[in-house]
């Protein structure tokens, strides 16, 4: 049996990785901050490990290192993430919640890759990071959006250096954009569901090979420029 971990499980994009990776016989180990709620909580299948995770808080991190010692993982899948304040124009940005959005999304999978990447080592696995089509540079061309775009493109290096330093041991790293989805981050607007986001993410990790390492994918398997 196959065994991915994902963090941020309880609702969204993470959720849904959950339910279709149960119903495709996977065992899932799914992180969660404060309270699981009633979603997660509520899929009560023997294949599902919820454990407790703030990816902003070394003691924690240190703490699921140690719940998954021995632990062989074929699958990492760091989607925890956090948008910031919906207004970030040059004249609203502030230090401290810039900061914030930062250690979410780009300090923590870094060290989430520390802490975990040995439990990838014997299945040669795969680290995936959620990232975003808007931490890419070549495709921004209507500014602002200060605070999310630019903690995406610090992950996005931190994929590619991550993908360098892994590869002797086999393990295979790349970013991921699952489109813009209908969740409480992508609000209702949103073009896709998080079904449909999901399984076609899904499908890209399904196809990642040595070669893809360290690349940018959308959710319909074409690659996003840096």
């Amino acid at each position: 049996m196959k065994q991915l971990l994902i963090t941020g499980a309880n609702r969204g994009i993470g959720l849904e990785f959950t339910q279709q990776y149960l119903a495709n016989g996977w065992r899932v180990y799914a992180t969660y901050r404060n309270e699981t709620g009633d979603a997660l909580t509520a899929l009560d299948c023997e294949q599902l490990t919820m454990l407790p995770l703030d990816v902003t808080n070394d003691a924690s991190i240190s703490a699921l290192q140690t719940q998954l010692d021995g632990v062989e993982l074929d699958l990492i899948i760091n989607n925890a993430g956090i948008y910031g304040p919906r207004q970030q124009a040059l004249s609203t940005v502030s230090r401290q919640q810039w900061l914030e959005v930062f250690n979410v999304n780009s300090v923590a999978p870094l060290l989430i890759a520390q802490a975990l990447h040995g439990n990838l080592v014997t299945n040669k696995g795969t680290f995936a990071v959620i990232s975003s089509k808007m931490g890419s540079i070549d495709d921004n061309d209507s500014g602002s959006l200060y605070l999310y775009r630019s903690s995406k493109t610090a992950v996005n290096q931190v994929v590619k250096s991550l993908s360098i330093d892994l590869t002797e041991m086999g393990i295979k790293v790349v970013a991921l954009h699952p489109g813009w989805v209908r969740t409480d981050m992508g609000g209702p607007n949103g073009l896709i569901d998080t079904s449909t986001s999901v399984n076609g993410l899904r499908q890209v990790l399904k196809k990642v090979t040595t070669k893809d390492s360290g690349h940018f994918f959308n959710y319909d398997g074409t690659e996003i420029p840096w």
